[in-house]
């Protein structure tokens, strides 16, 4: 059950099971001093009333306990059987658990429970492990753990949990041994030998992190790549006579960068960030126009068909009087205009392929690829964009970009194997989105200013939010908004087109085109407009219950907007009672349009594994470090790490063999943000 529930199969898992906080259990607490600021109490007192309440699933343990100044409700919802054998009435007990407030009263559900007797209060703090209700129901506690963790100390020897850092490194940055480490994060017997333990096991599992990219670094800077000789006639005809609008000096900056890069004869792996609206997409396609003049095909490859298709015919158009070929490559492209694509990329007639996941499929090989751009990258897992990758005898230069501003801890820890670049500057002329935050009880203003800005002629999109859990109440709210919608814009008068990923994809993608086109006022639709839809007529975006939506999710949505001459408003509508979490975030959006300060708020806020997925992946799995908080320890560790592979880039040298083996066992479980 331990290996099921926290994938705990040996000793060496229980030693890294680490208390996450300290409690001393000489402290009681009396009953009538809890109150509404009180979590975690240790009580003593006598245990009365243990009465069984309801039949099968709903079935649970009540007892009662009071000392000399009050009671208080023990509750036990699984493992109430067993609970019931174990307890005795009338016997004086020690209880150890999180307070919780029901229908005015104090009560602790599932707490850890035993006899008092002359051994149960151990002097000193006791580690509190996290746990699972499972494991309590079947009396695995955190005393068990406690207990366990103790026994297993008494039977260990330091060889036992050997030095993993060279002892140069040790000395270097006054970091205690490791052995000793381990035993005071369990048991420590001083605040200062806690911290000491602490901060060395973060600084282990940090630098071990930054080892890992750095190594991968290197393994790119020695990846042969194609090498793009020459400017020629593609890139300087569109930079003359078709650019559209002059380019920012980021653009310009990002441009030499990855000009300098395709140059070396080395395999580029850039990262390109960019906020929305930047200015991405024009650098994209002067990349593949790059690779176009030295002979090589191009694609660019994006997470879903809506984004795809807009990049084609954004690119179609920029590109539409050069007589370059460009196709459409997704799943809905099927039977004989899918067999015409294949052999056009095949013989190399085909130009700059645009496409969804259909890209990376066995029947898609392309004549000789050079460039391979990702849009959105952190939706695409490692293996997918692996695929594409060898779609070439030698690997194509990798462009991948994000509309979601990386931290700088995160890129660090994320994508430190990447060189990065960053367009950190709008397109002249653009006016900043005006964002504002309305309750419920002021909907009927938001709805006429809304009607006023389609009235002038504008678009609008009004977004519900969708979220897999409670998808289908979600999805007759969707509905129930649209009848809405529809009784403000009089169909005689508005054209109103939904979106949402019910639909089938036709549908979709024709109720998409009605807005994109102008032919529809108002498009009301879920998050899968997210990114990539580009109507520079829009200028109202509204977010219905925003208080329900991330920090970047509400910022992507905004991006939607404001890609115009008019003045464009973002309007984040919410119930009108939120939580102090949900009205910080809508604060935050309300007070910068600066996505990489939404960024780092989110960051902060979130934590890195709920903002980009990556603690499903295995990313930033760390047991005690935390990129938000340790950011000083982070700057370290990646400075010591590459001063190691700069002095031995193999870690073959004696001292560095532990690090070396460490690094094996870390790669075989962890999915890092790679490229290549």
């Amino acid at each position: 059950m331990l290996r099921q529930e926290l994938e705990i199969s040996t000793f060496q898992d229980l030693l890294y099971h680490y208390p996450y906080r300290y409690f001393d259990r000489t402290q009681l607490t009396k009953i009538a001093a809890i109150d509404s600021t009180t979590e975690y109490v240790q009580i003593a007192g006598i245990l009365v009333n243990i009465t069984e309440e309801g039949a099968g699933f709903k079935k649970r343990l009540i007892a009662t306990l009071y000392d000399d100044t009050g009671r208080i409700e023990l509750l036990w919802f699984q493992g109430a059987q067993w609970m019931k054998k174990t307890l005795k009435e009338n016997e004086r007990y020690i209880v150890f658990g999180k307070v919780s407030l029901f229908n005015g009263y104090f009560n602790i559900s599932h707490p850890e429970i035993e006899l008092w007797n002359a051994d149960t209060a151990i002097a000193g703090r006791q580690p509190v492990y996290s746990s699972t209700t499972k494991l309590i129901a079947k009396g695995i506690t955190n005393r068990s753990f406690a207990k366990i963790t103790q026994a297993l100390f008494e039977k260990i020897q330091p060889g036992d949990a050997p030095e993993v850092l060279p002892a140069e490194i040790v000395r270097q940055y006054n970091l205690c041994n490791r052995y000793s480490a381990i035993r005071w994060i369990h048991f420590p017997d001083s605040d200062e030998h806690e911290q000491l333990a602490r901060h060395r096991m973060k600084w282990e599992e940090l630098f071990i992190s930054q080892l890992m990219i750095a190594r991968l670094r290197l393994q790119h800077t020695a990846q042969q790549g194609w090498r793009f000789e020459k400017v020629g006639d593609h890139f300087n005809d569109f930079f003359r006579l078709h650019l559209p609008f002059e380019l920012t000096g980021a653009q310009k900056r990002v441009l030499k960068e990855i000009r300098q890069d395709t140059a070396m004869g080395k395999q580029m792996n850039r990262l390109l960030q960019g906020d929305v609206g930047s200015g991405k997409t024009i650098v994209a396609v002067m990349s593949m126009l790059l690779a176009l003049d030295n002979g090589f095909q191009a694609c660019i490859m994006a997470p879903t068909e809506i984004l795809a298709q807009q990049h084609y015919f954004s690119i179609s158009e920029l590109l539409g009087d050069m007589g370059i070929k460009v196709r459409l490559l997704t799943g809905n492209v099927k039977g004989k205009a899918r067999k015409e694509i294949l052999a056009e990329l095949a013989d190399g007639t085909v130009s700059i392929a645009v496409g969804t996941h259909a890209l990376i499929e066995d029947t898609v090989q392309f004549k000789n690829l050079g460039l391979a751009v990702i849009d959105e990258q952190h939706r695409f897992g490692v293996g997918q964009r692996a695929r594409l990758w060898k779609k070439n005898e030698m690997p194509p230069h990798v462009l991948v970009m994000t509309a979601t501003p990386i931290p700088r801890t995160l890129a660090m820890t994320l994508y430190g194997d990447l060189d990065v670049s960053v367009i950190d500057e709008l397109p002249p002329g653009r006016k900043e989105i005006k964002t504002v935050h309305r309750k419920d009880a002021g909907r009927m203003k938001v709805m006429e200013f809304v009607r006023s800005q389609v009235d002038e002629g504008r678009q609008a999109y009004i977004v519900y939010p969708l979220i897999e859990e409670s998808e289908k109440m979600d999805y007759e709210s969707l509905m129930a908004g649209y009848e809405q919608v529809k009784i403000w814009f009089n169909e005689n008068k508005y054209r109103i087109a939904m979106v949402h990923g019910r639909q089938e994809a036709g549908e979709r993608q024709r109720n998409m085109e009605r807005f994109v086109k102008g032919e529809a006022n108002v498009l009301v639709a879920t998050t899968v407009i997210e990114v990539g839809v580009n109507v520079p007529n829009a200028s109202v975006m509204l977010i219905e219950s925003a208080e329900r939506f991330g920090l970047s999710q509400m910022h992507q949505l905004r991006g939607r907007v404001g890609r115009g001459a008019d003045q464009s408003y973002c309007i984040l509508l919410t119930g009108n009672k939120i939580s102090e979490e949900s009205y910080k975030r809508i604060q935050i959006m309300v007070s910068t349009t600066d996505g990489f300060k939404i960024a780092e708020e989110d960051l902060a806020m979130r934590g890195p594994g709920d903002m980009y997925g990556t603690k499903q992946s295995g990313v930033l799995k760390f047991k005690l470090a935390d990129i938000v908080l340790d950011g000083a320890i982070l700057e370290e560790t990646r400075i010591a790490a590459q001063q190691l592979l700069s002095q031995d880039p193999s870690l073959s040298q004696p001292g560095n063999q532990p690090l070396r083996f460490m690094l094996k066992q870390q790669g075989r479980q962890s999915h890092w943000g790679k490229i290549s």
